[in-house]
């Protein structure tokens, strides 16, 4: 009967292990969400992966230097129909360091946000990322 019982929780174990949800990430961005100058590893996405061991995939769209509307054209020209669990978003630095009227970040931002809650499958998956502020760093003076 031990025997018997051993076996029943080794299965219940590992069916639990097979049956756990695993979860896909989109990480919408500049260079702050790539990690710029490290190791992509190093970038809080997949720091994020790393730490939550649930989260099988990571798309990440971002480049260095990118504004939100250069975020917005490349989205527009990958035409996303997948569907993620998580979405974030961290855009903004370089509409700062180029100086353009906050109005035009805040249009496209919350554009962004709306494209980022239609990846969703849930919209309470998605999370914005403030920007840290450029403009109290040595380059930003």
């Amino acid at each position: 009967m031990t025997r018997s019982f051993f076996l029943i929780v080794i299965f219940l174990a590992l069916s639990c292990q097979i049956n756990e949800k695993r979860y896909n990430y989109l990480a919408l961005g500049d260079s702050y969400t790539i990690a710029e100058s490290l190791n992509l590893i190093d970038s809080y996405p997949h720091q994020l992966k790393n730490q939550l061991k649930k989260i099988d995939s990571v798309n990440i769209i971002a480049k260095t230097g990118w504004t939100t509307g250069e975020l917005i054209d490349t989205l527009k020209s990958l035409n996303i129909n997948n569907k993620y669990d998580y979405v974030s978003l961290l855009i903004g630095v370089n509409n700062q360091y180029r100086e353009y009227d906050i109005s035009i970040f805040e249009k496209e931002f919350e554009y962004l946000l709306n494209l980022a809650i239609q990846y969703a499958n849930d919209r309470s998956k998605v999370f914005v990322i403030s920007i840290p502020d450029y403009g109290v760093t040595p380059f930003g003076f």
